[in-house]
C-alpha cells in the first residue's frame, strides 16, 4: 500500500496545473500581441491635451516623435515646454521601424499597382502606366494637356485591375476651377464605361487657398480610414502657393509649406497605395541662352518630391509629346499622344 502511495505522489508531482508532462508537449503557446500605445499614454497628456492633438491630425505616435517643440506648439496650440515633454515621451513609445533587406522591399514592391492612360506610347514611357505609392508632376504651359490627363486618369482608376485600373475611389483637389463632369462623362464613354457610376466614384473639392488645400488632404486622409482611396489629383499643385506668396521675402514660407503639403501627399500614397498627380504651372526664363526655357514652379522642392515628372507640350496636328523627365528607374524618353472626343488616345 505504501508503494502504491508513492506511485500515486510521484504522478501527481509528474503534473504542471493539472497537465501531465508527457502532455504539455503539446500544448501550444499563442502571443497576443500588445495594444499599440495612444495619445492618452504619453506622460503627462490628459483628455484635453489628447483631443487637442488629434484635432490638429496627431493621432499616432511617429507623428509627434519626429515634430519639432516649436512646430507642434504651433499646430496643436501649446506651450513649447509641454510639446518638448509630449515629443520626448513619444519618442520613447513609438514605433520607429528598422531596416529592411533588398528581398524585402522588392517584395513589398510587388503591390505596386499600373494605371494605364489608354495611350500606349504614353504608357510604354512609364514602363507599364502610372504607378502607385508615388507622386507624379505633369507640368506645360497652358493647353498642353495636364488637366485632360488629370480627367483621363481619374477615369481610368475607377476601372478595375484587370482592365488596367485601380478598382478605388478618386479624389479631385481644383485649385483653378478646371473640373469638368461633362469632359469625365465624355472620356467614360469613351472607355465603354457608365458615366454615372464613373461620376459617382470621382470626389470633387475645390480649394479656395492654400491653407484650405492643405486641410483638404488632412480630409482624404480621415475618409480613407473607411473607403478605399486610390488616386489623388491636385490640379494645380502651385497656383495657391504661387499668388499668395509673392516676393523673396516670402520664398522660405511658400516653400516650406509646399514641401510639408508634398510630404503629407506622399504618406498619404504610401498608406493608402494610391497614385497622386499633380500638375503645375511653369514659368519662363529670360536669362536661359540656350534650351528650353519653360521650368515648372515650385523649384528644387516640388522636383525632389516628385518620383516621376513628366513635361507636356504642344505639337503640330493637334499632338501632344510627353517627356519624361525624371525617373528613379526609367530612362528619360518622349512619347507622342492626342487629345480626342473620347480621351487621351495615340
Amino acid at each position: 500500500m505504501a508503494a502504491k502511495k508513492d506511485n500515486e505522489i510521484d504522478e501527481e508531482e509528474l503534473k504542471v496545473d493539472d497537465v501531465p508532462l508527457d502532455e504539455e508537449e503539446d500544448t501550444v503557446v499563442v502571443e497576443v500581441p500588445e495594444d499599440e500605445p495612444t495619445l492618452d499614454d504619453l506622460p503627462g497628456v490628459g483628455p484635453a491635451t489628447a483631443e487637442k492633438l488629434r484635432e490638429a491630425g496627431f493621432d499616432d505616435m511617429l507623428a509627434i516623435a519626429v515634430m519639432s517643440p516649436s512646430a507642434l506648439a504651433d499646430a496643436a496650440e501649446l506651450g513649447e515646454a509641454v510639446s518638448a515633454k509630449i515629443i520626448a515621451g513619444a519618442k520613447k513609445l513609438a514605433n520607429i521601424g528598422g531596416f529592411l533587406s533588398g528581398n524585402a522591399l522588392l517584395e513589398k514592391r510587388s503591390e505596386v499597382l499600373k494605371l494605364t492612360t489608354c495611350s500606349v506610347a504614353l504608357d510604354e514611357l512609364f514602363g507599364g502606366g502610372f504607378e502607385t505609392q508615388a507622386i507624379c508632376e505633369v507640368y506645360g504651359e497652358f493647353g498642353s494637356g495636364k488637366t485632360q490627363i488629370g480627367h483621363q486618369l481619374a477615369v481610368n482608376a475607377t476601372m478595375p485591375i484587370s482592365e488596367g485600373g485601380l478598382g478605388g475611389e478618386v479624389f479631385y483637389i481644383d485649385t483653378e476651377d478646371t473640373f469638368r463632369p461633362e469632359r469625365i462623362s465624355q472620356m467614360a464613354r469613351g472607355n465603354g464605361l457608365d458615366p454615372e457610376m464613373v461620376l459617382e466614384r470621382i470626389h470633387v473639392a475645390r480649394a479656395y487657398n492654400s491653407a484650405h488645400q492643405m486641410l483638404l488632404v488632412d480630409e482624404i486622409k480621415r475618409m480613407a480610414k473607411n473607403i478605399e482611396v486610390k488616386m489623388v489629383i491636385v490640379d494645380s499643385l502651385t497656383s495657391h502657393f504661387r499668388a499668395e506668396f509673392l516676393g523673396r521675402g516670402k520664398l522660405a514660407e511658400r516653400q516650406q509649406k509646399l514641401n510639408k503639403h508634398l510630404k503629407e501627399l506622399k504618406q498619404l500614397a504610401d498608406v493608402s497605395n494610391a497614385l497622386v498627380l499633380v500638375t503645375n504651372q511653369v514659368h519662363s526664363k529670360p536669362d536661359a541662352m540656350w534650351g528650353d526655357p519653360t521650368k515648372p514652379i515650385g523649384g528644387h522642392i516640388v522636383g525632389h518630391a516628385s518620383t516621376f515628372r513628366l513635361y507636356l507640350r504642344k505639337s503640330k496636328g493637334g499632338r501632344r509629346i510627353g517627356r519624361l523627365v525624371d525617373s528613379p528607374n526609367l530612362p528619360e524618353g518622349e512619347a507622342v499622344f492626342m487629345v480626342t472626343g473620347e480621351g487621351i488616345r495615340d
